[in-house]
């Protein structure tokens, strides 16, 4: 008899009767899930500002400045910098966004007219029934695909309305994370059994380090291209230039598949003006996407984060198909997190299996 198989099957079965019975009162739960709902965005957008903030706390605590001083003038300096993004960029922003939703049939219209100017073309001409039936199901897609895009713009303009949660919860949890950073590493170190506490201490370094690389190079990737891609679409007279560099921005917090969803609503609206436009939108973008993929990304990432292209095109789609956008910028640090940790606990696991058998 094989003692340690069926030892293996029953674990394997105590794991999947724990899941069921957890299945069955999953109603227990139901509260928890409520409050990570409504904190996960808060916290969310404290841990990208904590990551980029923190290396300034540091810097001015290095020139003797009190570390509650120096949180509240990086507060002062923030607030002034929301103010001008308020006065300066927000109006124009807004003015873009609504009168994207409110031009959305004229958009329709327009994207239309195109596609049967390509459709009558003497070269298209050429082409037999089956391409033309072709072309008609692409305007469809397309077309579908700017009515989505257009309540999607406006779910996110309310919920930027309503964002009175995020606005009270955010400068709270960021101060705490802030003021507290030093005493983070010693709680959780104390978790730790003592004969593994350095290693929880390096594990929380390399994690640390990850997410500071991840964080910090995702925002200022995104702002550089968002400026980039503002620029050339100003440049060549893009309608909504300035909401689609943001819209692209934000999909760029998304590895592999954020720049072709951000890139996906430009060409749309450029479609809408002349298929001149959308070659030229279609240069920007790709210029855009690779001055900060090879000159700004390495130069910030460095080796911090190392992680298999195909693995990263999976996560990505099981966390979409969960969690929709957020879950897409969360699945890689998550991942990266529960690997630094899995990878660690195995190497301890294996050492102590060998020095067993070398006594």
């Amino acid at each position: 008899m094989d003692k340690p198989f069926y030892r293996r099957c029953l674990g394997v079965i105590m794991v999947l009767t724990i899941i069921y019975l957890i299945h069955k009162v999953h109603f227990i739960f139901n509260p928890v899930v409520t409050l990570v709902q409504i904190l996960i965005v808060p916290l969310t957008i404290s841990g990208f500002l904590y990551y980029l903030l923190r290396p300034v706390v540091q810097f001015l605590e290095g020139k003797k400045m009190n570390r509650v001083l120096s949180i509240l003038l990086i507060y002062l300096l923030f607030a002034g910098v929301v103010t001008i993004f308020l006065m300066v960029v927000w109006p124009p922003l807004q003015k873009q966004i609504t009168e994207f939703i409110n031009n959305v049939p004229k958009l329709i219209d327009g994207l239309q007219s195109q596609m049967d100017e390509i459709r009558n073309n003497s070269y298209f001409s050429m082409f037999d029934n089956e391409n033309t039936r072709l072309m008609d199901k692409i305007t469809e897609y397309i077309n579908e695909a700017v009515e989505r895009a257009s309540v999607y713009i406006s779910h996110v303009f309310n919920f930027l309305n309503d964002f009175f949660i995020v606005v009270g919860t955010v400068p709270i949890m960021l101060y705490y994370m802030l003021k507290e950073d030093h005493r983070v590493t010693p709680a959780l170190t104390r978790m730790v059994p003592k004969r593994y506490r350095h290693e929880g201490e390096q594990v929380i370094h390399d994690v640390d380090t990850m997410l500071k690389g991840f964080i910090a190079g995702r925002m200022i990737s995104a702002f550089v291209l968002a400026v980039m891609c503002f620029v050339g679409f100003w440049l060549v007279g893009l309608p909504y230039a300035l909401l689609l560099a943001v819209v692209g921005a934000l999909f760029n917090f998304i590895p592999y598949f954020g720049s072709l969803l951000g890139a996906i609503p430009c060409v749309i609206v450029a479609f809408t003006v002349s298929p001149t436009m959308v070659i030229w939108v279609i240069i920007i973008v790709v210029i855009a996407q690779q001055v900060e993929g090879n000159l700004v990304s390495p130069y910030i990432y460095g080796k911090t984060i190392n992680i298999h292209p195909l693995t990263t095109i999976v996560l990505l789609l099981i966390a979409g198909d969960f969690g929709g956008i957020l879950g897409m910028i969360l699945a890689i640090p998550v991942y990266m997190t529960l690997k630094i940790i899995v990878v660690r606990i195995y190497q301890i696991f294996l050492s102590e299996k060998v020095e067993e058998m070398n006594t």
